[in-house]
Formats: C-alpha cells, sequence, structure tokens
C-alpha cells in the first residue's frame, strides 16, 4: 500500500503583572543624595595597617583550613563544565537535514566507564559490612536498573552483595531466576574489583544468626546520604539486610566513579546467558541476510500500557470497556480526559501513526523492520496499516518459529532476545518513555550514539488528530520539524538531564578529533561544526 493510499484511508476525526511604583520615590531619592552629600564631608579615619594584616592572616588560615575541600569541589565542577562543553560545541550543528539512518557526529564520542586509580578495590567478603540482599521488581528493564543500582548502593556500603532475586509476582509472572536470564558467573567476576558478589549467604553464617534477615524499602532516589545514615548502622548490627523493591531506589545525580560503575554493571556485567544471547544473534543475522540495514521498533502496544496511559485509541465501547477493567488494577489511577491526554502528548502514538511518522521522516516503502513487542491490543487488525506501510515486517514469532518455543512461557527471556535485535538494529525507534526505551536509549548513546528515534509526542498527538486536515507534504514537513532533538543526536546529551540510565553522560567521553577517521563532507553546516569543534 503506498504512503499516499494509506494517508487517504488512515482519517481519523479530529476531537475536540505590572510594576508598581511607590508613591514619593523622588522625595526619597532627593533624601538619599542629602545623606550622601553629608557624608561625603565627613573626614575619613585611616584604615589600620594591623588590622588589614589581621584580616589577612585570617583569610589564609581559613583557606589552609579549607583548601581540600575546595580543591575537591573544583575538581568536580569542572569536570561536569567540561563534560557540558563537549555536548554544548554541537549546539546548532543539526539545523538542516539529517541523516535518518545515523548521525554524523556520533564518531567524537565514545563510551568510558573505566574504573580510575583513585578507586579503591572493593572490600572483601569477611571484611565488609555485611549481606546485602536485593528485589529486583517490574519486567527485565526495570530490574536490570534495579540491580545496576544496587551493585552502586553495595559499594557505597562496603557490604558484600549477594546475587539479586527477581521479582516473581509481577504483571508478567515470570518465574524466571537470575542465573536463568543472565550469566552469573560473569556478572560476578566482571564486577569483582569494585564489590563482592555471592550467589548466596553461607549456610554457616546463616545458621548462627539469632533473628532472620532485618528486610526494609528506602523510599525511591535516595541519595547515597541516606544509605550511610539510615541503612548502613542496620546493616551493621544485623549482618544481613534484604532492600525490597528495589526499582530506581538510588538518586539520579551521584557522583561521578559510581555513575561509571553503573555503566560497567548495565552494559558490561549484565551479560544474558549463552542461550539468549545465541538466539538474539541469530535474529540479528537473518535480518541482515534480508536487508543492509533495518529498523527495530518497539510499539508498546500491550493491554497494560494502554489501560495505565488512560487514553483512548478509537476502538469504540469494546475497547473502553475492557481497558476500564484493566485499570482498575491500579487502585491511585483516577479518570482523565482521554482527548486532553492525547492532545498534551501523553498517549502512545499507535502501530500506524509510528509507521506514518517514519515515512514522514524519509524512510521508504522497501525499509525492514523489526517489531519487538508483546501481545498488541487488537492484534493483527491494529498492525494492519503498519504492515501496509512497510511490507517488510518481522517479528521474532516469524523468524524462528521453532526455536523460540521453549522460551515462550518465560516474558523476560523473550523480552532479553527483542532487547538483543534492537540494540543491534541500524535505528531503533520507541514508541513510549518506559524502561526498555530508556536503558536501550542510554545503551545506544553509550556504544557510538547508534541512531534512536523518540516520537515528540507532545507535538506530534495533537498533529496525528488533525492529519486528516492536512496534505501529505505538509505533514511530513511538520513531524521532521517536530522531530529535531528527538532522533539520538549527540547534543540531545545534557548532564542531570532525564534518567541517567538514559542519558549515562558520566560514561561518553569526547574523543580527540584526531583519531576519527570519517572527518570529511560536503555539507558546508557539517565543516562548520568541524571547526567549531577544534576551536
Amino acid at each position: 500500500m503506498g504512503v499516499a493510499k494509506a494517508w487517504r484511508l488512515s482519517v481519523i476525526p479530529a476531537k475536540l503583572a505590572l510594576l508598581q511604583h511607590p508613591s514619593g520615590s523622588l522625595l526619597s531619592h532627593k533624601h538619599e543624595c542629602c545623606r550622601c552629600r553629608s557624608s561625603v564631608a565627613q573626614p575619613r579615619k585611616p584604615i589600620s595597617w594591623s588590622l588589614i594584616c589581621g584580616l589577612m592572616l585570617f583569610c589564609l588560615g581559613m583557606i589552609s583550613l579549607f583548601t581540600g575541600h575546595v580543591a575537591s569541589d573544583l575538581e568536580w565542577y569542572s569536570q561536569r563544565l567540561m563534560k557540558r562543553r563537549s555536548y554544548f560545541r554541537l549546539e546548532g550543528i543539526n539545523k538542516g537535514p539529517i541523516d535518518i539512518w545515523k548521525s554524523d557526529y556520533a564518531n567524537y564520542f565514545h563510551g568510558c566507564s573505566k574504573r580510575s586509580r583513585n578507586f579503591p578495590h572493593a572490600v572483601s567478603e569477611q571484611s565488609s559490612n555485611g549481606y546485602l540482599l536485593i528485589g529486583a521488581s517490574g519486567g527485565l528493564n526495570q530490574q536490570r536498573t534495579g540491580i545496576s543500582d544496587a551493585v552502586v548502593v553495595a559499594r557505597i556500603l562496603n557490604a558484600t552483595l549477594v546475587v539479586p532475586e527477581l521479582d516473581h509476582n509481577s504483571y508478567w509472572k515470570d518465574d524466571s531466576d537470575f542465573a536463568d536470564i543472565f550469566d552469573v558467573n560473569w556478572f560476578i567476576s566482571y564486577l569483582a574489583k569494585d564489590v563482592t558478589i555471592v550467589k548466596r549467604v553461607p549456610d554457616k553464617f546463616m545458621r548462627s544468626m539469632e533473628k532472620p534477615p532485618y528486610t526494609m524499602r528506602v523510599p525511591r532516589k535516595s541519595p547515597p546520604e541516606y544509605y550511610l545514615d539510615q541503612v548502613l548502622p542496620i546493616l551493621q548490627r544485623r549482618s544481613v539486610l534484604q532492600l525490597t523493591k528495589f526499582d530506581y531506589r538510588l538518586a539520579n545525580n551521584i557522583d561521578d566513579e559510581l555513575q561509571k560503575l553503573r555503566c560497567r554493571t548495565n552494559y558490561h556485567a549484565l551479560r544474558f546467558r549463552k542461550s539468549i544471547q545465541e538466539l538474539g544473534q541469530k535474529l540479528v543475522t537473518r535480518m541482515r541476510a534480508m536487508a543492509k540495514r533495518f529498523i527495530a521498533v518497539h510499539l508498546r502496544f500491550e493491554p497494560d500500557m494502554l489501560a495505565f496511559s488512560g487514553c483512548y485509541f478509537g476502538g469504540g465501547e469494546k475497547e473502553r470497556y475492557e481497558l476500564g477493567e484493566i485499570r482498575k488494577r491500579w487502585e491511585t489511577l483516577t479518570d482523565v480526559d482521554a482527548d486532553g491526554e492525547r492532545r498534551r502528548g501523553r498517549c502512545p502514538l499507535t502501530p500506524h501513526e509510528v509507521g506514518l511518522m517514519l515515512r514522514a521522516l524519509g524512510f521508504a516503502n522497501d525499509t525492514y523492520i523489526y517489531v519487538a513487542s508483546g501481545e498488541i491490543y487488537g492484534g493483527e487488525e491494529t498492525l494492519r496499516p503498519l504492515r501496509g506501510l512497510f511490507p517488510n515486517f518481522y517479528t521474532k514469532e516469524m523468524l524462528a518459529e521453532e526455536e523460540l518455543k521453549p522460551f515462550l512461557p518465560f516474558s523476560s527471556r523473550l523480552a532479553a532476545i527483542d532487547y538483543i535485535v534492537s540494540d543491534e538494529s541500524d535505528v531503533f525507534v520507541t514508541n513510549n518513555n518506559g524502561n526498555m526505551a530508556k536503558i536501550l536509549a542510554g545503551r545506544r548513546r553509550y556504544m557510538g550514539h547508534k541512531r534512536t528515534i523518540r516520537p515528540n509526542a507532545k507535538r506530534l498527538g495533537p498533529l496525528m488528530m488533525e492529519r486528516d486536515q492536512i496534505e501529505w507534504d505538509t505533514f511530513a514537513r511538520k513531524v521532521k520539524a517536530f522531530q529535531k532533538g528527538f532522533m539520538g543526536e549527540p547534543d540531545e546529551m545534557r548532564p542531570g538531564r532525564g534518567e541517567f540510565h538514559e542519558y549515562p553522560y558520566s560514561c561518553i567521553c569526547e574523543r580527540p578529533l584526531g583519531d576519527v577517521v570519517d572527518n570529511k563532507s560536503e555539507d558546508p553546516q557539517f565543516d562548520q561544526g568541524i571547526q567549531g569543534l577544534k576551536e
């Protein structure tokens, strides 16, 4: 189906301080002038040199007292400032058309998470403050953030980390353990210099305990100081401590060395077990055999996601009832205005709308796409318009029907396969700002700023609602304009912006210009950007 025909068939009805001046200011001004003139007329008293010398000595003493803290703070802030400069120097370069398949400026940055020589080695199991048990909650990628943060927390507490337990009671009902998904031996050995990790608390130690492990849940986004003040004393007193529902329980902005430990854990230590990795790579190989490059699209159009959003997608009373029933699972959610949510950009795009966005950006009808997704609400009927826009449409079920059967009962292992293919794709398209979208966006930035497209829902949502009133060329032009800054370019990185797992700024360094191989372009804006980087 051509894009123009799809456009004609895609009609969706459109829905609907004054500054005050005090009176008498002139009189007050004259009064002040009189006071100034009278004070000038008075003779000045000579300043005592002994007083000056005393003040200078006092200042020198204070500087000597605090010089260590001042120096360290200056070094920390200077590092942050230099990191900002690396990205700010690219500002304004990407004003013109961009390559939809890759960033012209990705070569100027690389992932860097090596531990510094000043980062002390991990304490031994015998010398640690105790054993830290972690219960990671949610699905695969939410658990991944929890595991990465757990390693950092164990480091902060000088604790021995027990291999985290995965949530078996979440919406996905997956009873996989850590070793069923990740290479546990690699995880332990890779992080050995940073944190001591064991598979379980020694039985002899557990039998000697007078009380069972103390269990607690820390507040979300807790800073390191909270763990040192509130958690460490309990760990030292009880020797074994369990932290439950551990997801996003560590602050976003922490010391750069600890941020790099987050990256080492997430991007290197958390390696999928061999059977999952091999099948994921097989699917990548099969996609590459059909096309030199391909797009991976994470639709995230499952019933739970749609129900949680409170949005309406045109399915009539049947949709309203079904999603309304699922929404009741979250007791804290209130009724929302579905049209209002969509106009405010709080609703995911439909698969059809994702396809229209990609065609408007310039991806041709013969582009190969891999759809990473669980159960799509509406099934084949929902996917049909996307297939019409991109006939070369594949899923893991289509590429590995028989080989996939052992994994079918386990949603986290299926998600891991989608993760691998999406990570290896030339372009990754996310349809929401969920955990997989954030984790993969951060990883792809770390691995070379591979093209990652996130719909600018705030602008695209209203545009999609009004697209029946717009010509295709106008629509495409607006999509391209709205997507500037949402295409995974290096200049989108900002220290402190968003979740660290999505924007791992502490772990991305600027590459010396002399090391960049591909620095030739006929684009004058590119040449201007190169000159700006040299200055």
